[in-house]
């Protein structure tokens, strides 16, 4: 398979040195909001990360103040294309369910390549930002991360669902069932963060776990993080996958869905989403 040129990424930056690749989110003006050609950006350096005999594991950040505030409403709200007689457009169930299993499979990779991959998370990590980052190997946050899937509220489910496999069924369902958010500490209290740092120590504190990782023979590295994605796998986890993106094309027939949709056509995105989230207030959780 052909690699791409780095150089031609549009949403994405890609470097290797010091046995890692840096794989960045980079559309800082967006909050580094996740459209259909970063995700598939994405997909393709992580495959030419997995490939390259002079990576051990893959540091995944986001460029700015924020790891992602999620999927890019302006491209997934619009108008439903309509399609063509030889191509889908997104208008029936199945329509919905194809596509979002298609960006499911961009995300996967980070799940299915071999070599870990560690998230550098800082600020906002919400919604399309958690479906990336909780896929990772081992999440690494600031004490100013926040992690919460808001458009939970009204738009649709998750389209990746790893929340149970690190938070548990109970307080899985407290996030998902409100849109609330968890914050840096709590989130690695409850595991779904590895460790949580001050923001100026977390860029030193990935780099030493990328460094020890550096010093661990790739076979190994692999037949590690495999047996561990195995267990996970027997334990529901791929099943699960293919389940929220199904999922979510049914939470897209919701009246709340069209009347957000409603809300952003009428009112702009921006006021769409402060009509969603006002009624919930202060939606940090707080153990």
């Amino acid at each position: 398979m052909p690699m791409p040129d780095p150089a031609e990424f549009k949403h994405i930056t890609y470097a290797v040195d010091n046995g890692r690749a840096r794989v960045t989110l980079n559309r800082p003006e967006k909050r580094n909001a996740i459209s259909v050609q970063m995700q598939e950006e994405l997909q393709a350096a992580l495959w030419m990360a997995d490939d390259d005999n002079r990576v051990h594991c893959v540091v995944l950040s986001g460029n700015g103040p924020d790891f992602s505030s999620g999927y890019d409403l302006g491209q997934y709200e619009s108008v439903a294309p309509a399609g063509s007689e030889h191509r889908r457009g997104r208008k029936t169930f199945d329509d919905d369910a194809w596509r979002l299993e298609a960006a499911q499979r961009c995300r996967m990779a980070i799940f299915d390549m071999h070599k870990p991959v560690i998230a550098q998370v800082q600020g906002r990590c919400l919604a399309g930002g958690t479906d990336i980052a909780l896929l990772c190997d081992m999440v690494i946050c600031s004490e100013d991360a926040r992690f919460g899937f808001p458009p939970a509220r009204a738009q649709g489910s998750l389209p990746n669902q790893m929340w149970l496999y690190h938070l548990g069924p109970q307080w899985a369902k407290r996030i998902l069932l409100t849109g609330d958010a968890l914050g840096g500490p709590d989130a690695a209290a409850l595991g779904l963060a590895l460790k949580c740092v001050p923001a100026d120590q977390l860029a030193a504190e990935v780099e030493a776990l990328a460094d020890r990782l550096a010093l661990v023979d790739t076979d190994l590295l692999t037949c590690n993080k495999r047996i561990v994605n195995m267990g996970l796998e027997l334990m529901g986890a791929r099943t699960m996958q293919r389940l929220a993106a199904e999922m979510d094309a049914r939470g897209h027939l919701a009246k709340s869905r069209e009347q957000f949709r409603k809300n952003v056509m009428e009112h702009g995105l921006k006021e769409a989403i402060r009509m969603r989230d006002g009624p919930f207030g202060d939606d940090l959780v707080r153990r």
